[in-house]
């Protein structure tokens, strides 16, 4: 892999990791779109090992935006924990996030196998991206977006959580999916999107830490180590200011453009494997 390449998967990465655009789904559509053929890309073992340091990247993206919050969350987590009860919107925040976050555990365990086999092909991955560009057009134009995090409750955070767990199939979007989940049970979009965000430390954390935990027994591969270096610190930037632009962008604007830029990619993308430029299921 050239370090190029390196970047371009770091920013692709960080940026898609929050915007509801589906990072799965562009990290296999990007090489499948350029053909490109390093081992690391298309060797499954390699490309495992470098999905590392993109997920440590976006880790540590949401990490320095919230770092404040999630301190504060730590500290009333710990707190709840010695009272043996929450009761304050931080504590209970705490307990909200860590409750959405089981589902998507349990699915990932269960179903890696299959998810990476089957549902990973790019032909798929554009159909996913338009069938949920259109669930969220319609939650987008019909949720009540009159609540906030305070309002949340154990059964719409075990909600937002199992749709969390669809998000495992390339092209649905873990942020798109949590957010919209969000929505429907009323929370504002900006409200949604922060919560999405928070939601993603815990889930992106423990994937990244699961997966360098393999990786530590048998080390980089040789000659990866300044790739893997480039891919990370690229992804944590481009996150970092994904996330920062999401915030803001959604106080005043609707969904409706990442709705449009997914439909428009997947179709241009199924035209192109229609007219035989590139093979529906593989480099």
């Amino acid at each position: 892999m050239s370090l190029l390449q390196a970047i371009i998967l770091g920013l692709v990465q960080g940026a898609t990791e929050f915007l509801p655009i589906s990072s799965s789904g562009h990290l296999i559509l990007v090489p499948w779109l350029f053909g490109w053929n390093a081992p690391i890309i298309v060797d499954p073992d390699l490309n495992k090992t470098f999905d590392v340091a993109l997920h440590l990247g976006t880790f540590i993206a949401v990490l320095a935006y919230f770092w404040r919050e999630v301190g504060h969350i730590l500290a009333s987590w710990f707190r709840s924990l010695r009272k043996r009860r929450a009761e304050t919107p931080t504590e209970r925040l705490a307990w909200l996030l860590l409750i959405s976050t089981i589902p998507a555990g349990i699915f990932g365990v269960a179903f890696e196998s299959f998810i990476e086999d089957r549902l990973g092909k790019p032909y798929l991955i554009c159909i996913m991206m338009i069938v949920f560009a259109l669930v969220m057009l319609v939650i987008d134009r019909i949720a009540r977006l009159d609540r906030t995090t305070d309002d949340l409750r154990w059964p719409g955070a075990l909600g937002i959580g199992v749709a969390q767990a669809l998000a495992l199939s390339p092209g649905v979007s873990r942020s798109s999916v949590t957010m919209m989940a969000g929505m429907l049970l009323r929370l504002d979009r900006e409200a949604a999107a922060r919560y999405s965000f928070l939601l993603s430390v815990p889930v992106i954390g423990g994937a990244a830490l699961l997966k360098a935990a393999k990786l530590a027994k048998d080390g980089l591969p040789a000659g990866t180590a300044m790739p893997f270096a480039v891919g990370m610190v690229t992804a944590a930037i481009s996150g970092f200011l994904a996330i920062w632009f999401l915030l803001g962008y959604l106080k005043h604007h609707s969904f409706t453009a990442f709705v449009i830029y997914r439909i428009v990619v997947a179709v241009v993308l199924l035209v192109l494997i229609a007219t035989g430029f590139r093979h529906a299921t593989h480099i």
